[in-house]
């Protein structure tokens, strides 16, 4: 049964997909440590996490370019969890909330993301864009004091997005913001149609380059203006914790605490985390999917299953929960992959890099992640898509500015919520309007269903319907409605008897009789 839901990656595109993997894998590993300093949590199960992400979830996943790993918006939740059972039984209801994933999977239940309006999605990614510039704004100068991942507007340390930036200008580091330019030019200059035509420039992916010259200015700024220099006692470099052995590496796992199964907060907890996960999977999986450049439509049902495969075995071994994360997936998208290749060898380099080289990363800058992820959040916010739901009309552009600003100023899942609210007001106005039309000539007039007319449409009828004068003669034309809702029967119903009082003679043209029609 497993098997036949596993795909290995295919070497096809590996020239693309292997550049693309390290470099979410250099975008991942802080935001894997963050994440965990963030829910109170060891910070090995965040790098835990994202190689069972890497390793097992991409092997099964329903889409080639999500990539899935420690989510900042369960944060929150994982905090409060584990200051309340403890670790080892939050670990066992990350299990159980793995098994429920699973269910859901298998009910088919990942169909809700396709109810998302296309609107809603791209105001997501808009404002996730966004939110990545603000957030990583602080790196760029040189303010690395707070954890890298929290997508928040209001923020654990007291300030909000705007305010950290405004903070982080009393303290600017030369160093940093040096290299935070020169990696911004690299980027620049790898978008540049002269670069492109150079065959090496495929292999060696912008942001690889990146890191490497970030690493490069730190050391040297070391020879010649010590003053300059970043250092990890100043968090502005990647933090990974160091094993000296495969002994005290596998001493970092830990088991949950079965013991608690029956505990009712246990469960609590798991049903929390396994509907939050999947609903911020399914809106990931909804917007990699805009981003794909082959336009695949992702299978979301093996993705729960995916997910929930992944979370029972991160709980099984010390884990924090897995989403699929729209951060790591647009990286994944704008550094060149085609396949869940890139996925899997960004789990490999996470494992890898825990094993064997904790002591190279750890010599990253920030800095230099943060000019990745600030062009990665231009791609996704340009004025050039702003443009094109502008030209789209109020009807898609207003749910697209609600959900792009209610995202920026609360949180992601709060955000989606806002804006899908916008939606559905949006979606009610444009069917009240082209649902029923009202035409007339002299003292004929028409009343016609142009499709199947329900409850929410109640409220249009009867201000057409007061628009018919007295003394005229009215047709109420249901030919073109397959479906008439009870409510539209009791209102025509009370306008006939009305109709007698005023002198209005009424005709029906196939209108009765469609309550009970089946869809």
């Amino acid at each position: 049964m497993i098997s036949k839901h596993l795909t290995w990656p295919s070497l096809a595109t590996a020239n693309r997909d292997i550049p693309a993997g390290i470099v979410v894998f250099l975008v991942a590993l802080p935001l894997c440590l963050g994440i965990a300093l963030a829910s109170g949590a060891p910070l090995f199960s965040g790098v835990i996490a994202g190689i069972v992400a890497g390793l097992v979830v991409a092997l099964f996943s329903g889409s080639e370019l999500s990539v899935s790993g420690p989510a900042a918006g369960l944060a929150v939740i994982v905090l409060a969890a584990i200051q309340k059972l403890g670790f080892e039984a939050f670990t066992l209801a990350l299990v159980i909330s793995g098994v429920l994933q699973v269910g859901f999977g298998i009910l088919r239940a990942g169909v809700i993301g396709d109810y998302i309006p296309n609107s809603v999605i791209k105001g997501m990614l808009a404002a996730i864009g966004v939110v990545i510039i603000l957030k990583q704004l602080p790196h760029a100068l040189g303010d690395d004091k707070d954890f890298v991942g929290d997508e928040a507007f209001r923020q654990k340390d007291g300030l909000n997005t705007f305010s950290e930036i405004l903070d982080s200008l009393a303290g600017l580091s030369p160093g940093a913001i040096l290299i935070t330019l020169s990696c911004l030019t690299v980027l620049l200059l790898w978008e540049k149609p002269f670069m492109k035509r150079m065959k090496w420039t495929s292999v060696v992916p912008g942001p690889l380059v990146c890191v490497v010259l970030g690493i490069a200015f730190n050391e040297a700024y070391g020879a010649v203006a010590p003053g300059w220099k970043l250092t990890a006692e100043k968090d502005h470099l990647v933090e990974l914790p160091v094993v000296g052995s495969l002994k005290e590496f596998l001493g970092v796992f830990s088991l949950p605490a079965f013991a608690a199964i029956s505990r009712v907060d246990v469960w609590v907890t798991a049903v929390t985390i396994a509907l939050v996960g999947s609903v911020e999977t399914l809106l990931c999986i909804e917007a990699t999917d805009k981003l794909d450049p082959e336009k695949r439509i992702s299978d979301t049902n093996r993705e729960l299953r995916a997910q929930g495969l992944g979370n029972i075995l991160s709980g099984l071994i010390g884990g924090l929960p897995i989403t699929s994360v729209i951060v790591r997936s647009s990286a994944n998208v704008y550094a060149g992959a085609r396949t869940r290749l890139s996925a899997f060898v960004h789990g490999l380099l996470l494992l890898l890099a825990a094993l064997l080289l904790a002591g190279l990363l750890n010599r990253v800058p920030l800095a230099a992640l943060a000019s990745v992820l600030l062009v990665v959040g231009y791609k996704l916010s340009s004025l050039k898509i702003i443009r094109e739901m502008w030209a789209q009309g109020w009807n898609q552009f207003i749910p697209f500015g609600v959900t792009l600003l209610a995202i920026v100023f609360t949180d992601l899942l709060k955000g989606i919520g806002i804006g899908l609210l916008t939606s559905v007001f949006f979606v009610i106005r444009s069917n009240h309007h082209s649902a029923i039309t009202l035409v007339n000539e002299e003292d004929d007039w028409l009343v016609r269903f142009n499709k199947d007319i329900s409850f929410i449409h109640k409220a249009e009828l009867k201000r057409r319907l007061r628009e018919i004068p007295d003394h005229a003669t009215a047709i109420i034309d249901g030919t073109k409605a397959l479906y008439v809702d009870r409510d539209i029967y009791d209102t025509i119903k009370e306008f006939e008897t009305a109709a007698s009082f005023r002198g209005i003679q009424l005709e029906y043209h196939n209108f009765f009789g469609k309550q009970l029609a089946k869809a």
